[in-house]
């Protein structure tokens, strides 16, 4: 059952409705959820609710339906992300997880942990106990195994995934490992649940060969009863009647998963399909129906493997599939971050250099823009986001060091340039570090209880009119309002009393303000997408970059533009923008905005850049990111 508590509820109730819940036998979980304080009590307990609605402190006492309680949503409305290092699994930013299926030497994982990570993955895979249908199979290196994930997680940077296969291993596993794996036939191996329950690390919960969904949730719920909640589930194939792959990937049950429990879900398309060439179109599938993550099999010499080499990716088959889930993820909402790692590493050495908990991040309007967005999936929840008013408040900020750093948007796929921002890069000495593009859908967001008959007036930045005129225009006797920002329109309705007005916006600000969606995807074409920048001072990591941006003038005169774009035709580079803007006081002479696929402040790239400089009349480096 869920004991909401009473907003104005005293410290002493509330250690004293703790008490006789666990004086009652029952499992207790304190939870603040959307600012408002419950307790989940769970077990075998009396569990009279009137008795309890008699308690001081308590509002209201609600009945939990699900069978598995601590894993439900009904006792915890709010996703769940586990945190492993510098990885959150879960959120807006995809997982990763990707290893040979077995630990075979040193040299091995060492070589693959190298390859996966430069593509991408974040956690590294490697079975070191391995449970195999024939005895006669290998069955790892057993502590050897762990001694080699461990120096992997030193020498290349990437948390450690293994599974363990009974209790008697927990000791060694606190010692070496990061996340603990619970393979598909150990799922209901309830003393094994209980040991990874009290051992408190992260745990890897696979799905069983013949599991129902709600046998797959209980087995979860056995681990969270023992007091940890860092569990992750792990959808890899079940058994069917269908011979042509290993086992059959089970992609229905993530948004099904999602909408039982808050827990993170990943897929394991390589033991699902059992087949090199299956792995990457089901990786696919798995991100666009809603998975938080993959658990993806890769080995460099495959062939050789001592362990289900026929599903395990070469690593540039690896590093493809990458590429490819970094196009699909932004249509459902989320991010392949490639430098999530080295990101988070750069901030936390920022902190301690400038003895701050947190970097501070300036994003334009309110909490809830696309703009606040696009700081969390960048940055994680690693930074601090700060909203402020203005385009050029925000290079003011970051100039003056109030601000690390600031998240502009740059150019929309529909509208074009936002060229306010590109005329402040040139203005200010500031650099890009880093880009992210988003998708951006608006939802049509009203009060509680208000529906779509009632509404005479709808707020939004004028640019979200543009980009939902068609929808718009099924209702034109609606007044429309401009405002500064998407955020600010949903803070306008939430304060207002009036029940004829509506908000279009994203949906995170529905949830901040606690509106309702009414109307999903009002914008005319889904195919909108916007690109932020990260400006700064300084590079935020060190290293290669993958692309630059530049500006520069050439002189008035007959292929002056085309000899600058020569250099980069004969030297192979790719140009993924060119733009041209007014200079400032020089009526109809203009700069060259140019974004590249090469880092121009590599010592590779200094003599292009000199025959650059010989052929404009003003260039300015942008950034390289």
């Amino acid at each position: 059952m869920i004991l909401v508590l009473e907003k104005g509820i005293t410290p002493d109730q509330k250690s004293n409705i703790r008490r006789t819940l666990l004086k009652k036998g029952l499992i207790v979980r304190e939870i603040s959820e959307e600012g408002q304080s419950i307790i989940g009590a769970i077990g075998k307990g009396n569990q009279d609710a009137d008795f309890f609605q008699q308690l001081p402190g308590v509002a209201e006492v609600i009945p939990i339906s699900k069978s598995f309680k601590l894993v439900s949503r009904e006792l915890h409305a709010d996703d769940t992300c586990v945190p492993v290092g510098d990885v959150m699994i879960g959120g807006e930013r995809i997982t990763v997880i990707a290893g040979p299926c077995a630990v075979e030497s040193r040299d091995q994982a060492l070589t693959i942990a190298r390859e996966v990570r430069k593509y991408g993955a974040v956690l590294f895979r490697g079975g070191a106990f391995k449970p195999r249908t024939s005895p006669y199979s290998f069955q790892g290196l057993e502590e050897e195994g762990l001694k080699i994930l461990a120096e992997v997680r030193e020498e290349v940077g990437l948390g450690v995934v293994t599974e363990i296969t009974s209790p008697t291993q927990a000791d060694i596993m606190m010692k070496y490992v990061d996340v603990v794996q619970i393979g598909a036939r150990n799922m209901q191996n309830f003393e094994l649940l209980k040991c990874v329950g009290r051992m408190g690390k992260p745990v890897f919960l696979k799905r069983g060969l013949s599991a129902t969904i709600e046998e797959w949730l209980m087995s979860a719920e056995y681990i969270l009863a023992e007091g940890n909640d860092n569990v992750i589930l792990c959808e890899r194939g079940i058994r069917t009647f269908e011979p042509y792959t290993r086992n059959t990937l089970d992609l229905s049950a993530i948004p099904v998963i999602k909408k039982l429990t808050h827990l993170p879900v990943i897929i394991d398309p390589s033991h699902a399909t059992g087949l090199r060439e299956k792995v990457a179109p089901m990786s696919r599938a798995a991100i666009a129906a809603g998975a938080d993550g993959l658990m993806i099999e890769v080995h460099h010499e495959p062939d050789k493997a001592l362990s289900d080499g026929a599903q395990s990716l070469y690593p540039q088959q690896f590093g493809q599939l990458m590429r490819d889930l970094y196009v699909i993820a932004p249509v459902v909402g989320k991010q392949l971050d490639f430098s999530y790692l080295d990101k988070a590493k750069a901030v936390d050495r920022l902190n301690k250099a400038k003895g701050t908990d947190k970097q501070r991040v300036a994003f334009l309007g309110e909490m809830g823009t696309f703009s606040h967005k696009a700081c969390e999936q960048y940055f994680g929840e690693k930074v601090e986001p700060v909203p402020i008013s203005s385009f050029r408040k925000i290079f003011e900020s970051v100039k003056r060091g109030e601000v690390d750093f600031g998240v502009l948007p740059l150019e929309n796929s529909l509208t074009g340039s936002i060229h306010e921002n590109y005329d402040l890069l040139l203005e200010y000495d500031l650099k890009i570090i880093g880009e992210i593009t988003l998708r951006i859908m608006h939802h049509l967001i009203v009060r509680p209880g208000v529906t779509l008959d009632t509404i005479t007036r709808v707020f939004s930045h004028p640019q979200v009119f543009e980009q939902c005129r068609q929808f718009l225009e099924r209702h034109d006797d609606w007044e429309l309002v401009s405002v500064k920002d998407t955020a600010k329109a949903v803070k306008q309705i939430c304060e207002s009393d009036r029940l004829n007005e509506a908000a279009i916006a994203n949906k995170v600000a529905a949830e901040i303000y606690k509106m309702e969606v009414i109307e999903e995807g009002v914008e005319t074409d889904p195919r909108n997408y916007t690109r932020f920048v990260i400006i700064g001072t300084e590079q935020l990591e060190k290293g290669p970059c993958q692309k630059s941006s530049l500006i520069y003038s050439t002189g008035n005169r007959p292929g002056a533009l085309f000899e600058s774009l020569k250099i980069f035709s004969e030297n192979g580079i790719n140009l993924v923008k060119l733009e041209s803007r007014p200079i400032p006081g020089k009526p109809w002479e203009y700069m060259f905005y140019v974004d590249l696929e090469a880092d121009v402040e590599s010592d590779t790239f200094k003599p292009i850049l000199a025959a650059l400089v010989e052929k404009t009349d003003y260039l300015k480096i942008l950034g390289s990111y």
